[in-house]
C-alpha cells in the first residue's frame, strides 16, 4: 500500500510482533523525548515524500488506517501508535473510541498501548472499552516520572506495563503493586545517552522479588548491536501470564 511505511507491518522492536499506526506525529513532554527515534523518522520519511507524512510530526490521524487488525488474520502482538502517542492531547476522544472499538472486536491480537500522558490516560480510561486483549503501558524513563506508574494503576486495563526505555536514572523504589510486565532498556543512536549497570539489575531484581514479568530489551548506544542485550549471559524475554492476571 502507497504510503504505508512505518504505519503497520512486522516490527524489529523486540517485545511485540507487528505495529500499526492510525496515528502519527507527537510532541515531547519530558526527558525520555529528547532524542525521539520517531521524530528523527517522520523527518526522513518527509523528506522521501512519503504521503502519511506530509504534516511531519504533527500530529495526524489516518482514519483509513483504523480497521487495519481486522484484515490481519494470524492473532499477533501489535504495538499502537509506535510513532505517536494514543493519549496525546491532540488526539480527540471520539477518534480514540474508534481505534479501541478495533481493538475490541480483533479479539485474536493482543495490542499493546505506550503512553506519556497518564493523566490524560486515566481522565479517558472509563470512557473506553478494556477488552483482554488491551495492554496498557506507560514510560518510566527516571525517577521524576513514576506518578505515571500510579495512573497507569487506576485504570481498568487488565494488564498494566511499564517501558523503562530509554533508562535515564536509577528507580530503586518501584511499587509493582498491580503491574504485570516491566520492559527495561538504553537509548541507542548517535546521541544515546548512558544507561548504568546498576540501574538495570536494580529494577529486575525488584521484578523477580514482585513477580512481575521482566524483559531485557538492549544495552543500547550509538551501536547498539554490539552492545547487544544480554543481561547475566542470557537473554530476559519474560510476558505477563496473560491468564493468571484475567482470572484473578
Amino acid at each position: 500500500m502507497k504510503g504505508a511505511i512505518n504505519m503497520a507491518g512486522n516490527s524489529h522492536i523486540e517485545w511485540t510482533e507487528a505495529t500499526w499506526n492510525p496515528v502519527t506525529g507527537c510532541s515531547k513532554v519530558s526527558e525520555g523525548c529528547k532524542n525521539c527515534y520517531a521524530l528523527t523518522m517522520a523527518k526522513r520519511l518527509k523528506a522521501m515524500d512519503n504521503p502519511r507524512y506530509v504534516n511531519g510530526f504533527d500530529v495526524t490521524l489516518h482514519h483509513d488506517l483504523i480497521e487495519m487488525p481486522l484484515r490481519w488474520k494470524k492473532p499477533k502482538k501489535i504495538f499502537v501508535n509506535s510513532m505517536s502517542d494514543m493519549f496525546h492531547e491532540n488526539i480527540p476522544l471520539d477518534f480514540i473510541k474508534e481505534v479501541f472499538k478495533v481493538m475490541n472486536e480483533a479479539h485474536w491480537h493482543t495490542f499493546q498501548i505506550l503512553t506519556k500522558r497518564s493523566q490524560r490516560l486515566l481522565d479517558v480510561s472509563a470512557e473506553l472499552k478494556w477488552t483482554d486483549n488491551i495492554w496498557q503501558g506507560v514510560s518510566v524513563e527516571n525517577n521524576r516520572v513514576t506518578d505515571r506508574i500510579d495512573h497507569l494503576r487506576q485504570t481498568p486495563a487488565k494488564v498494566k506495563f511499564l517501558s523503562c526505555e530509554p533508562l535515564l536514572g536509577s528507580l530503586p523504589n518501584l511499587n509493582l503493586d498491580g503491574i504485570h510486565w516491566v520492559i527495561v532498556g538504553g537509548e541507542s543512536g548517535a546521541r544515546a545517552r548512558p544507561m548504568k549497570e546498576e540501574w538495570v539489575y536494580e529494577i529486575r531484581d525488584q521484578c523477580v522479588e514482585q513477580e512481575v514479568a521482566f524483559f531485557f530489551k538492549q544495552w543500547g548506544g550509538v551501536q547498539k548491536f554490539r552492545n547487544g542485550r544480554l543481561l547475566d549471559g542470557r537473554t530476559w524475554d519474560e510476558y505477563p501470564e496473560v491468564d493468571n492476571v484475567i482470572n484473578a
